[in-house]
């Protein structure tokens, strides 16, 4: 089935209260939305989206310029049309902006091949489960004042989440980013794990220092402690915590993530859709985190992650922060802390038209 025409905007969505996240101010999610079209009509969606504006209009004349070459490809061919747009702008690429740009449209793809043969991404790429344990992830940053912080989490874990995620500070001491995790714990309960974030904030030598007031304090998740490139420290930060060390959204390519596993630096492997590259890269990367028996999890978008998820016998548990519920019809909620994929073809989200053109940049 052929694709005849392409369509790419970009959108900035304000958020209902600003935030910091990894020392920047947050007052939008920007999304890079692209369209493929088929012969017959069909139409596949795909987007990107970033709590921050910078380049996103670049990624996005990016993601026009590749869009280009997509008319006259056949979207029964994804792994062909992946390569194909790839090889198209290699001299930038692996990863970067070649796989921020490329990611709408290799998402727009999947879902119009579902649509064609009538089956949701998750059966296509495997249907190994029919929901996924979903934890909670927003309105949790170390902007927010403790007891605001606490009544979000009890919120959370009344819904049946069983995992929430904090934002920790780079500079903060580490009693002070401990009082933080006590006073999520006293607010769950030691049903619910409470996970820390650190955005790649701290040297080795005081996420040791925090990490071990951390899990005292009852953390039982240390995300991104330090630069996720140093593998090395990675390793030796696991063997002296006896939390889980996790990490890998800044990961772009396979070999990247070789180069992690076989120095078992993390317990757990977290893929981000957009850096990755798209759907087609993803599932190649989730293969090989099974390959090392090592469990993955999704970076934001859970809309679209609990259907690669719920594909794949590696997947762990879907980050739930919806940045898109604004513009689509459908965004789908976890229930009793689950989350299923849409049983519908392709990724089954339905765009509300009035809120995209409201939005449109």
């Amino acid at each position: 089935m052929k694709i005849v025409s392409t369509s790419v905007e970009v959108l900035k969505i304000p958020v209902s209260d600003r935030y910091r996240a990894a020392g920047r101010a947050v007052d939008a999610n920007w999304h890079v939305l692209a369209r493929v079209r088929t012969a017959d009509g069909l139409e596949g969606v795909g987007y990107i989206v970033q709590p921050r504006g910078h380049l996103m209009k670049t990624i996005a004349s990016g993601t026009t310029e590749l869009a280009e070459y997509l008319p006259g490809m056949d979207i029964q061919e994804p792994e062909a049309v992946w390569k194909a747009l790839a090889d198209r702008a290699a001299w930038v690429g692996p990863g970067g902006l070649l796989h921020w740009s490329l990611a709408p449209l290799d998402i727009a793809v999947w879902d119009a091949l579902g649509k064609f043969l009538g089956q949701p991404i998750f059966r296509l790429l495997g249907g190994y489960r029919r929901e996924v344990p979903a934890y909670a992830s927003d309105r949790m940053w170390y902007s927010v004042p403790v007891d605001v912080l606490q009544r979000s989490i009890a919120e959370y874990a009344s819904a049946g989440y069983s995992g929430v995620k904090l934002r920790l500070s780079h500079t903060a001491p580490a009693a002070e980013q401990a009082a933080r995790v006590r006073a999520a714990c006293e607010a769950v309960g030691p049903e619910v794990t409470v996970m820390v974030d650190a955005t790649n904030g701290w040297s080795f030598t005081q996420a040791v220092e925090v990490g071990r007031a951390l899990q005292t304090a009852g953390a039982g998740w240390l995300e991104d402690p330090i630069d996720h490139q140093d593998y090395s420290a990675l390793a030796k930060l696991r063997d002296l915590l006896d939390m889980p060390v996790t990490g890998g959204e800044h990961y772009y390519t396979l070999a990247e993530l070789r180069a992690c596993l076989e120095a078992r630096a993390l317990d757990v492997v977290i893929l981000d859709l957009a850096r990755v590259g798209g759907i087609t890269p993803w599932r190649k990367m989730a293969a090989l985190g099974e390959a090392f028996n090592v469990p993955v999890c999704g970076h934001v978008v859970p809309e679209v992650h609990v259907h690669l998820l719920a594909s794949v016998p590696a997947g762990d548990m879907v980050e739930y922060m919806p940045r898109s519920a604004e513009i689509l019809q459908n965004m789908p909620i976890p229930i009793g802390g689950k989350m299923a994929p849409i049983v519908a073809p392709g990724h089954g989200l339905k765009l509300d038209e009035g809120a995209v053109a409201r939005f449109r940049v």
